[in-house]
């Protein structure tokens, strides 16, 4: 269906829709590769882009091939040096509330992880703090912290609190699947109501829960107790692994519920 005319050119719906997705394409590649040498590739990319449309249009054959030919190297040359940034930007994209929607990426999995090194933690005395994302984004405190992009693993997780480890100290930021970053900094509570004999891991705990809808979870080093922090409070303080579990579950089977709706 042809919405308008501009000269020789007619422009349809499925010309803008397409136009439309190949710059949303464009944005989140530029976005992701600001600030890295990547980023000029994406506008290189791009000018070509629009050199061969505009080729095209005009019946300029040669010059089409030649654009497109230069596009299709230039395309290989950019997913071999910049393998990284793409890993990212897929990263992002299955972090979207549309792909977990269908994927449902928050399964058991993940929760069964970090239950097993919480109780892990308690058992030796290791203090822990886990921050783990729902819906409302966590960047500040992950530019805070080592950024890791790791798969959620009860071994990798202990070992990040591990006293003589560099990352023990501060938050591991957990969004989904993956370890988003470690010895992050938290705020801390500024509730005059708190119990005045609660550590510093406890009022971040809470201190992150206040600000957003993260699920906290601490592991005190002197007593060995875990506790959960949801929403600006304690749910339970010295809990067992089971216990934690079933909070988990419903805490995000709330989020699934909310996708779903």
């Amino acid at each position: 269906m042809e919405l308008f005319r501009i000269g020789f050119l007619s422009v349809g719906l499925i010309d803008i829709v397409d136009i439309a997705l190949v710059a949303y394409i464009f944005y989140k590649l530029y976005s992701v590769m600001r600030g890295t040498r990547g980023s000029q590739m994406v506008i290189g990319l791009l000018l070509l882009f629009i050199a061969s449309l505009v080729v095209g249009a005009l019946g300029l054959k040669a010059t089409t091939w030649l654009a497109q030919s230069v596009a299709q190297v230039w395309v290989l040359a950019f997913v071999i040096l910049f393998q990284p940034e793409l890993r990212r930007l897929m990263v992002q994209i299955g972090q979207t509330r549309l792909v977990q929607r269908l994927l449902r990426v928050r399964g058991t999995k993940a929760i069964e992880e970090i239950v097993k090194s919480a109780v892990q933690l308690s058992e030796k005395r290791y203090g822990g703090l886990f921050v783990l994302q729902r819906d409302i984004g966590l960047r500040g405190i992950i530019e805070t912290g080592v950024k890791m992009q790791s798969e959620v693993s009860s071994e990798l997780l202990v070992s990040l609190f591990f006293p003589r480890t560099p990352l023990h100290d501060g938050a591991v930021v957990i969004s989904g699947n993956l370890i988003e970053a470690a010895a992050c900094i938290l705020p801390l509570s500024e509730n005059p109501n708190i119990d005045a004999s609660i550590g510093t891991r406890h009022r971040a705990a809470l201190g992150v829960s206040e600000e957003s809808d993260a699920a906290a979870i601490v592991v005190s080093e002197e007593t060995g107790q875990i506790s959960i922090a949801y929403r600006g409070e304690f749910l339970e303080r010295g809990i067992t692994g089971d216990e934690l579990r079933d909070h988990l579950k419903k805490i995000f089977e709330r989020v699934s519920h909310n996708l779903a709706d």
